[in-house]
């Protein structure tokens, strides 16, 4: 068998040149020894120095106690510019050769650049992938926001665990399109996969909204979590995502969560690996009411960028402020209809949580409200501090929203819930983001692309929002 040795080895600089220092184990597992002759040869982006009786250079030799050990030593700007801006360098020690080559991270980042531009370049569409896809509503926003921005994109695959989630999205999500890979499943599983993984294209953006049930206060308070990644279902799905990542070698990686995603351990383990990966980070805290959207919803927000390109979130404050009121999003409902109902058994439970002192009340909404409280993924059932809306004529009565009138909320494309039940459309929407601020910030990440591949891009114009304060985390 093939023994393969490796290290990192540090560049450092001696008159004023760069400087390799490789000495004992490192030479002596070649077989080099002291007083020997070998080449440097310069093959492609690595060096190979490789054993020749009337080689160019000579093995030199270092006491350790009273042991003789070779040293070899490269101080050659010809020999090491190659890695010029490098820090490190790998060694690899396979037979009687050594191979000096940039770190495997080095390698991945020029390649993703390489891969972006060539194909802004060429006019050709960049890859997408989503994790935790849902009903692929960041995906379309950030799809869309790219077209804006003079970037066509395809969805390569989307990864979601529920299949009727999945099943709508490739009917009715026309960021999808013939071949869109379905990879239905738990994303650990799809980590785990060898023969699915190679199946995966190299990618230039990928998305990903991983679950929030750990991290959310709701979802720590009902499993009596002290930290998110005690969830058991979810709690440890950054591995398998910065595993699929790697993989994919996306140019662009954006992930949203809930705000208190950003203080957990996931979050750190990120940021340190995605740096480590070659990548540079930006966070913010998206507010829906500061894009226009009737739905508060308050989102974080990651952008990881590789090293060489740009991101910011400043340039996506919206500029024009635009009052919008609830009525104008409200489809038109018979005010004898069924669902507006008295809801006794919820204004009773809220005079019984106010007496025991519980902060808990229902939210009434009208069609003058220019906010709407977070809908949630469970709204379809009612639940008492769930917003509804009260009757135009009898304040008695009141009802829940539609999914359509949810969709425009969060100004999603209604089609995009289109023929499912109000139960699950409602889940659909109510773990998923408010549109307008993803779609910027898709929008903001193809405007930094075409910059980067030198392209000239024609964005389209953006529709006016709603803008007060932008929130950077």
């Amino acid at each position: 068998m093939t023994r393969t040795d490796a290290w990192i080895k540090k560049i450092g600089q001696k008159r004023n040149n760069p400087y390799l220092y490789l000495d004992g184990l490192q030479a002596a597992r070649a077989g080099f020894a002291p007083g020997d002759k070998f080449d440097v040869l310069i093959d492609g982006d690595k060096l190979v120095l490789s054993a020749n009786k009337d080689g160019s250079r000579t093995v030199s030799r270092k006491m350790r106690g009273d042991k003789e050990f070779p040293v070899i030593d490269i101080n050659s700007g010809e020999l090491l510019n190659m890695f010029k801006g490098m820090d490190s360098v790998r060694v690899m020690v396979k037979d009687d050769k050594v191979y000096i080559l940039p770190l495997a991270s080095e390698v991945k980042k020029k390649a993703r650049l390489a891969r972006l531009q060539a194909k802004v370049a060429k006019g050709d569409m960049i890859a997408m992938g989503s994790l935790s896809h849902g009903g692929g509503i960041l995906s379309h926003a950030i799809h869309a926001g790219l077209e804006r921005a003079g970037i066509k994109a395809t969805l390569s695959f989307a990864n979601e665990i529920r299949e009727d989630l999945i099943e709508q999205a490739a009917i009715k999500n026309d960021a999808w399109n013939g071949g869109t890979q379905i990879m239905n499943m738990p994303m650990q599983e799809l980590a785990q996969d060898e023969y699915l993984l190679r199946q995966l294209p190299l990618l230039e953006v990928l998305e990903m909204g991983l679950p929030c049930s750990g991290a959310s206060p709701a979802g720590k308070s009902k499993r009596g979590l002290t930290m998110m990644e005690d969830h058991p279902d979810v709690g440890h799905l950054v591995v398998a995502a910065l595993i699929i990542l790697d993989r994919t070698q996306p140019a662009y990686v954006l992930l949203e969560n809930v705000p208190e995603y950003a203080d957990s351990a996931s979050a750190q383990i990120l940021r340190h690996q995605l740096r480590d990966m070659g990548y540079s980070t930006c966070e913010a805290i998206l507010s829906g009411k500061d894009f226009g959207c009737l739905e508060n919803r308050v989102r974080w927000c990651m952008v990881a960028h590789t090293k060489g390109t740009n991101f910011s979130f400043e340039d996506i404050e919206p500029k024009v402020t635009v009052v919008k009121y609830l009525g104008e999003v409200l489809d038109d409902i018979a005010i004898d209809s069924p669902v507006w109902r008295e809801v006794a058994y919820l204004k009773e439970k809220q005079v019984r949580d106010k007496e025991a002192g519980k902060g808990f009340g229902m939210q009434f909404i009208t069609p003058e409200s220019t906010s709407v409280p977070t809908i949630r993924k469970g709204y379809a059932k009612g639940g008492s501090t769930d917003p509804r809306l009260r009757h135009p004529e009898d304040e008695s009565l009141s009802r829940l929203l539609t999914s359509a009138e949810h969709a425009r909320i969060k100004g999603v494309p209604p089609t995009l819930v289109d023929g499912l039940s109000e139960t699950i459309a409602h889940q659909q929407l109510g773990q998923g983001i408010v549109y307008v601020p993803f779609e910027q910030v898709g929008r903001r990440i193809g405007e930094c692309i075409a910059a980067f591949a030198g392209c000239v891009a024609e964005p389209e114009e953006a529709p006016l929002h709603q803008g007060r304060s932008f929130g950077i985390g």
